[in-house]
């Protein structure tokens, strides 16, 4: 670890706490050379599996951009857009999987943007389901109402 204000390598860690949410650590740390202390957070890194294969780093901006096209022309604001997010982000680091198959992570943004915003939910929902008919779309609507999960 570097020291952030003199970049000298030998750090040593005065204190180590977890964070409230349980997901990172938080160490406040002392540069052996220039004395100051700094506070550093590490996380656990959350990977994604395409389906070719290839992995990447989980990245929340992602999400975020791949649910603003479902809600364009709805009623959603950039901050419910990062909230939604941060929801799906802890929803699959709580599943305690290091790597995560990118369906998981599409089904995981489901759930909370069905709350959010039901016609973007409809939208999304008919890539990650493989919606093939009209039908399809019409069971689902019936599901959620079923379940109240629309609004007149």
């Amino acid at each position: 670890m570097y020291c952030p204000f003199c970049r000298n390598t030998d750090t040593r860690v005065l204190d180590s706490r977890a964070t409230e949410d349980g997901c990172s650590i938080r160490r406040r740390r002392q540069c052996a050379q220039c004395g100051r202390r700094f506070t550093t957070i590490e996380q656990t890194q959350l990977v994604v599996m395409k389906r070719s294969g290839v992995t990447e780093a989980f990245n929340r901006q992602k999400v975020i951009d791949g649910v603003r096209k479902a809600c364009k022309g709805r009623p959603v604001t950039e901050a419910e857009l990062a909230r939604l997010g941060q929801k799906v982000e802890e929803s699959l680091r709580a599943s305690g999987q290091a790597e995560v198959p990118t369906q998981d992570v599409g089904v995981a943004i489901l759930g909370p943007l069905s709350e959010l915003d039901p016609v973007a939910y409809l939208r999304f929902a008919s890539i990650y389901k493989h919606y093939e008919s009209a039908q399809d779309f019409v069971d689902e609507i019936e599901r959620m109402e079923t379940e109240g999960s629309v609004t007149d």
